[in-house]
């Protein structure tokens, strides 16, 4: 057995130390306040700005670049990656036309046009 209270830990009982952490846990300073940000003056006049123009452009072929890295590295199952990875690439093609349109990026007839089908 060590220490005088013969618990083995050390000395001290454990309520000393609860009460202990109590009063330090009320006496924690808060964090100093920060004086408050002028935005405009951080940021700039807006109206100073250049105006963009939206540039949204659908493109056909959604999954060309990736097909540029390779086959997926699915070992036997690289045929069926390729034709789920580019339902996926199209899909996200197509919600972000339709979310474009939505937002009057691009004209709504924009969308309607040719489909360009890869099984010809």
């Amino acid at each position: 057995m060590s220490g005088s209270n013969g618990s083995g830990h050390g000395g001290g009982s454990g309520k000393n130390n609860q009460g202990d952490q109590a009063r330090r846990a009320g006496r924690r300073r808060k964090p100093p306040k920060r004086p408050a940000v002028n935005l405009d003056a951080f940021w700039g006049d807006p109206a100073k700005l250049p105006r963009e123009e939206p540039t949204v452009r659908i493109i056909t072929d959604p999954s060309a670049v990736v097909r540029s890295l390779g086959r997926p590295p699915l070992s036997g199952h690289q045929n069926h990656a390729e034709g789920y990875f580019t339902a996926v690439y199209q899909r996200s093609v197509t919600l972000a036309s339709v979310l474009a349109a939505a937002g009057n990026l691009i004209a709504p007839d924009d969308l309607v046009g040719e489909r360009v089908d890869d099984d010809t």
